[in-house]
């Protein structure tokens, strides 16, 4: 089983994001999507950002990975 974590993007440059996935700030690549802004969302596999999400989105798997603990 796959598992993507959601983070917020903090900084984008030069094809990489600085996300912070419930305060782990970490460098991901952001190859995948087109545009994406700091104060997005997205889902992360693998060091890879490969989907935009949105809060509610994220809110939503937090709590899921919440309850899986």
């Amino acid at each position: 089983m796959c598992v993507g974590l959601p983070a917020r993007v903090v900084e984008v440059k030069k094809g990489m994001a600085l996300v912070d996935a419930s305060g782990a700030k970490r460098e991901v690549s952001a190859s995948l999507l087109d545009e994406l802004d700091p104060g997005d969302y997205v889902m992360v596999h693998a060091g890879v950002a490969i989907a935009k999400i949105t809060a509610s989105d994220e809110d939503e798997s937090d709590e899921i990975l919440e309850d899986l603990l």
